[in-house]
């Protein structure tokens, strides 16, 4: 079955050049044009991934994509004018998997589009557990102590990363190796991005992220960041 991507794009003249390079490149799509069907669509749980606008006539992109991580781990794609690096860590903190500026190439598109699905193709689908911490990767859920939180694909196997180090602090360019298997697009500015996330949801206790300074990430038990 080929995968199904969704379109969330008002403009329909970019919405048609994506749709033909993506179903050039074997996906199904579906394209939408303002963010509350886009919304509708994407919880309906029938695509395998989301390009989201973030300039919607109705919804502003952002809102788009917190609302659908209330319901949905899909991965979620900002297409985005704004350049603005503060923008579009914010995208990433909000549950985005990846953000492309606008104007792009609809041939980029697709290859991100491809590096994110080679990813989900290929989960870890067994779980890793360091204290009171358990991932779940094939459910996408992890448990801290009495809390429990849904995460994306991108997280989960960041979160996989840095349980399996040990408490070993991994640089944010290991960590890029290891949970974007080496995906340019990706910076390091996006592992701070998702690591931001991770530890809203894993809360403060009884295991946590913490920064080890001038090295990168590592998992701390028994103790505050």
């Amino acid at each position: 079955m080929k995968p199904r991507i969704l379109i969330v794009e008002d403009d329909p003249k970019t919405a048609e050049s994506l749709e033909l390079y993506l179903r050039a490149a074997g996906y199904d799509t579906r394209a939408v044009h303002d963010g509350a069907r886009g919304l509708s669509e994407a919880e309906s749980g029938a695509y395998d991934l989301v390009l989201l606008d973030l300039m919607l006539p109705d919804m502003y992109g952002m809102d788009v994509c917190k609302r659908l991580r209330t319901t949905s781990n899909v991965p979620v794609v900002m297409l985005t004018a704004r350049a603005l690096e503060d923008d579009q860590v914010r995208g990433l903190e909000l549950g985005a998997d990846d953000y492309i500026t606008k104007p792009f190439s609809p041939r980029q598109v697709v290859a991100r589009v491809a590096a994110i699905l080679r990813r989900q193709q290929h989960p870890d689908d067994d779980r890793v557990r360091i204290g009171d911490l358990e991932l779940d990767a094939r459910s996408l859920r992890v448990t801290n102590g009495a809390r429990t939180a849904n995460v994306t694909r991108t997280q989960a196997r960041i979160l996989r990363a840095l349980i399996e180090a040990r408490g070993r602090a991994l640089s944010r360019e290991q960590i890029l190796e290891r949970a974007f298997d080496g995906d340019a697009s990706a910076t390091e500015r996006t592992v701070d991005a998702h690591v931001k996330n991770l530890r809203r949801k894993l809360g403060d206790a009884p295991v946590s992220i913490a920064t080890t300074f001038g090295v990168g990430y590592r998992i701390a038990v028994g103790e505050s960041e």
